[in-house]
C-alpha cells in the first residue's frame, strides 16, 4: 500500500473528518506540523501547474502521498505555506460527500487521495480508502468514468487534455 499522509490544519468538526478517520482506520499517517511530512512526496495542491498522473507512480511508491486537510474556506492560506513535495492537482471530478455533494473539485480529504490512487492506477487501494466511510462508493460511481480516462493517462498533459474533453462533454450535456 502506498504510504498516505494527511497534513491535518485543525478547521474541521474532528468527529466528521475524513482525514482523521483515515489515521483512526490505519489508512493514513495523521501529522500536524510541516516538518513530519516526508520529504519528495505528492502533495496534492489544487494550485499546482502540473496534474497528477502515471508518472507521478513511482514517486508515490516511494515517498508517499501527502493530503492538506483545511476547511474549503481557508484553502488559499493553507497553501501559503511551503510543504516540501512535488505539487500536483487532481483534475475535473465531481464531489459524493454529504457536505459538498456534486460541486466540482471540492473533494474531502478522504476522496482526494482515492482519486489521486485511482489515478496513479492503485484502484483496490482507492476502493480501500472510500471504503471506510458510508459515501465513499458514491464518489467512485459518480467519477468512475472520468477516473478511468485519466488513470489511462501517461503524463499530466494527457491528464489535462482529457480533462478538456470531460469539460466540454458536461457543457455540451
Amino acid at each position: 500500500m502506498i504510504k498516505l499522509y494527511v497534513y491535518h490544519l485543525g478547521h474541521c468538526d474532528k468527529k466528521k473528518c475524513s482525514g482523521l478517520r483515515l489515521g483512526r482506520s490505519g489508512l493514513a499517517r495523521v501529522v500536524y506540523r510541516i516538518d513530519q511530512l516526508p520529504l519528495g512526496a505528492i502533495v496534492l495542491d489544487p494550485f499546482a501547474s502540473k496534474a497528477i498522473s502515471r508518472e507521478d507512480r513511482e514517486r508515490a511508491i516511494k515517498r508517499g502521498i501527502i493530503a492538506v486537510d483545511c476547511s474549503w474556506e481557508k484553502v488559499d492560506k493553507a497553501f501559503r505555506r511551503r510543504i516540501p513535495g512535488a505539487h500536483r492537482s487532481l483534475p475535473y471530478l465531481v464531489a459524493g460527500n454529504p457536505v459538498k455533494y456534486g460541486k466540482v473539485s471540492t473533494l474531502s480529504t478522504l476522496e482526494a487521495l482515492a482519486a489521486a490512487l485511482y489515478i496513479l492506477g492503485f484502484k483496490e487501494e482507492a476502493e480501500r480508502v472510500v471504503s471506510i466511510v458510508k459515501w465513499g462508493a458514491t464518489f467512485l460511481e459518480l467519477n468512475r468514468d472520468f477516473l478511468e480516462r485519466y488513470s489511462e493517462a501517461k503524463s499530466s498533459s494527457e491528464v489535462v487534455e482529457i480533462q478538456r474533453e470531460i469539460i466540454r462533454e458536461v457543457l455540451s450535456g
